[in-house]
């Protein structure tokens, strides 16, 4: 009738109404996107926390071995478990989920360097288990040009790498700037040959492993705590300030509907 006015409708319970806002947080909201654009969820951690783990071991490893700080001649033949299935096989895979993490710098940097391991590890197995000739393994003070060129192309794309990781964090940056120089020094050590060479690529490759693991253990503590504990030198500033977050999260204020994090 017109002296009447029609009682305001209301949205059936769970029906969509309008879009909500910014950072809506109401208890409808749910409701407010129930008939919308579905999203499958498949939630990962950091690929990069075994990734870094898994190259600071072998990195360190073989490093100290290469500077002379330890072992001999003969140290990779029993090294080279270690670094095939930590620093290769674990690196790599890290690599190939960073593809589902859209993460392309740790998919080159740990697909890059698991593969890497993964050859070093298998030469000296084959030559350990006598499947090749013991005069094919690496000697350090002996040149061996071949082997050289495995750190040539690995020196440019870690330095590149290096480039880009300034547009992540200083750490990550430092610890490729480290490892491009090293892996370059090492080459030069077995071309020329080069004892110094040598000695410095070991231990530039030490240095990337400590840093590594440094980079590693934030990212851990970072995904435990749900805050920053260990700074790594990110572009938002309070990223780099214990206790602070270093993203803000697009997710819903309690988390993502139906996702549990941790084990």
């Amino acid at each position: 009738m017109s002296g009447e006015q029609a009682a305001p409708r209301t949205p059936a319970e769970g029906a969509a109404t309008a879009a909500p806002g910014r950072g809506a947080n109401e208890p409808g909201e749910h409701a407010l996107w129930e008939d919308r654009t579905r999203v499958f969820l498949q939630p990962l951690a950091a690929p990069s926390i075994l990734g870094l783990f898994g190259f600071a071991g072998a990195t360190m490893m073989v490093g100290a071995w290469q500077a002379g700080w330890y072992g001999n001649a003969g140290t990779p033949l029993i090294l080279w478990p270690f670094v095939l299935f930590f620093g290769g096989l674990a690196q790599f895979l890290a690599g190939m989920w960073s593809y589902r993490a859209r993460d392309g710098l740790a998919t080159a940097v740990h697909g890059m360097w698991g593969a890497f391991w993964l050859g070093w590890g298998a030469l000296f197995m084959l030559v350990s288990i006598g499947a090749a000739p013991a005069a094919l393994a690496p000697t350090l003070g002996t040149v061996r040009e071949g082997f050289a060129f495995w750190f040539v192309p690995l020196a440019v794309i870690t330095g590149l790498c290096a480039l880009a990781a300034l547009g992540e964090n200083m750490v990550l940056a430092l610890l490729l700037a480290c490892l491009a120089v090293g892996a370059g020094f090492t080459s030069a050590g077995f071309w020329a040959p080069s004892n110094w060479s040598l000695d410095v690529g070991g231990w530039l490759f030490v240095a990337s492993a400590v840093i590594a693991l440094y980079a590693a253990a934030a990212m851990m503590m970072e995904n435990t705590f749900g805050r920053t504990i260990l700074p790594t030198g990110k572009y938002r500033v309070a990223g780099n300030i214990p206790g602070g977050r270093g993203v803000r999260p697009l997710e819903y204020k309690h988390g993502e509907p139906g996702v549990k994090i941790g084990q």
